[in-house]
């Protein structure tokens, strides 16, 4: 039973690694890119850091949305599944 739960956690951590990793690594990228632009050009608008970021995390969200509704469903149905296991049903 115990490695059970382990296995859950586990894959609860890798699930919320592949849903938010590339979200987070996305912002991370455009975010240093326009702090690199802005450094290098003297340019200190605070809405120059803040809408390419949105708009690329938006873009990402979108694109990713379909495999990320089929990445939870999986991770659903793996957990309900295991529910009589640890008697909860």
């Amino acid at each position: 039973m115990d490695t059970q739960i382990t296995d859950l956690a586990r894959n609860l951590f890798l699930t919320t690694l592949m849903l938010g990793g590339p979200v987070l690594l996305v912002g991370l990228v455009v975010g240093i890119s326009v702090s690199l632009f802005q450094a290098l050009t003297s340019v200190q608008e605070q809405t120059l850091s803040l809408i390419p970021k949105m708009f690329a995390v938006i873009g990402v969200v979108l694109l990713l949305l379909i495999p990320a509704i089929r990445i939870l469903k999986n991770y659903a149905t793996d957990v309900f599944s295991q529910l009589t296991t640890f008697g909860l049903s």
